[in-house]
């Protein structure tokens, strides 16, 4: 009985080490079984986090890029729709001299007042510029009749189309300018132009460089003018002998050619600005080496909000009414005010 007490108890011991032995080993093996899983499990996670960041940044640089164009969109949204503004101007000089002055000087007083208007019009792919400029100025020297110093009235309209995303525009334009006022020869005193008397008309297609409202060119190479004239300075005119262009008995002048358009403002210093018009024309049907320039610088120098001291310079060459360069320049100070 005792032998057999002590061989249960001998294979219980041997059992219970076998188990342990066993579970031992399968809780090793289990360990480098979760270790090699575990492993993968690291890698395919490392993968899975690479990826989706990547995904997360394209997406993050595509919604950004999203964002700009819209901002842009945006920008270029504000800048929509009808903007106005001008400013009317009146300049006044004057000189006297007393009887008594012997450094010499003729007595004289002079005034102008103009009108510089702009109305334009912009949409994200076409703009459409306006501008009206009114100009008129009398001078009267001692002892001799009153004469004009300026008369003008211009009216000039540009329309352009955006060609892609630059500044480059497909264009139509529209230019009437004339005088409001008779003018007289300055030896004979006899009348030599009026209201409409000339006047000149100009349409045509082109293309429009357009860099802001500042800095234009517009190209047009087939551009019709006309020149309108009244009979009565035309009337009994000899062979050969012109009106601003425009032959005997008649009142009109049609030519075709290349009209280049170019204006330009900038700011010179603070309170200062210059702006420049060059308007070219070629007349393809006669004499096209002799182009017609017409040329306006205004300078302003602005003292406070109502006062500015203002030059206007304009030189003008038209081989229709005179072959010469004609040159008009005014100085003075003025009441400017901007609306």
């Amino acid at each position: 009985m005792a032998k057999r007490v002590l061989l249960f108890l001998y294979i219980k011991k041997i059992t219970k080490i076998f188990f342990d032995k066993v579970e031992i080993l399968i809780t090793f093996r289990g360990e480098i079984y979760i270790y090699q899983n575990m492993k993968y499990f690291l890698i395919a996670t490392t993968f899975l986090f690479c990826v989706c960041n990547s995904f997360a940044q394209d997406n993050e640089k595509e919604g950004l890029e999203k964002a700009k164009k819209a901002g842009e969109r945006a920008v270029d949204t504000t800048k929509s729709g009808w903007k106005q503004g001008g400013n009317f101007l009146f300049l006044f000089n004057q000189s006297s001299f007393n009887n008594e002055w012997l450094a010499g000087g003729t007595s004289n007083i002079a005034g102008n007042i103009g009108l510089n208007y702009d109305i334009n019009y912009s949409t994200l792919n076409s703009v459409w510029d306006n501008k009206l400029i009114i100009a008129y100025g009398l001078t009267k020297i001692k002892d001799q009749d009153i004469t004009k110093s300026d008369d003008r009235f211009e009216f000039t309209s540009l329309y352009g189309r955006k060609v892609g995303n630059n500044k480059w525009y497909y264009s139509a334009f529209l230019n009437f300018k004339t005088q409001m006022d008779s003018g007289f020869d300055p030896k004979t005193r006899t009348k030599i132009s009026h209201f409409f008397s000339p006047a000149y008309l100009q349409v045509g297609p082109g293309m429009l460089w357009k860099k802001s409202e500042n800095l234009k060119v517009n190209i047009a190479p087939a551009t019709s003018r006309v020149i309108f004239v009244h009979k009565e300075f035309t009337d009994g005119l000899p062979d050969g002998v012109t009106y601003f262009g425009v032959k005997g008995n008649k009142t009109t002048r049609f030519e075709l050619g290349a009209a280049i358009n170019g204006y330009y403002k900038a700011t010179l210093f603070e309170n200062v600005t210059m702006e420049n018009i060059l308007n070219l024309y070629s007349n393809y049907l006669e004499n096209p080496q002799n182009v017609d320039i017409d040329y306006q610088m205004n300078l302003v120098m602005k003292v406070n909000k109502y006062l500015s001291a203002n030059i206007a310079f304009q030189a003008i060459y038209d081989d229709n009414a005179i072959k010469a360069v004609q040159i008009r320049q005014v100085f003075g100070l003025g009441l400017n005010y901007g609306f």
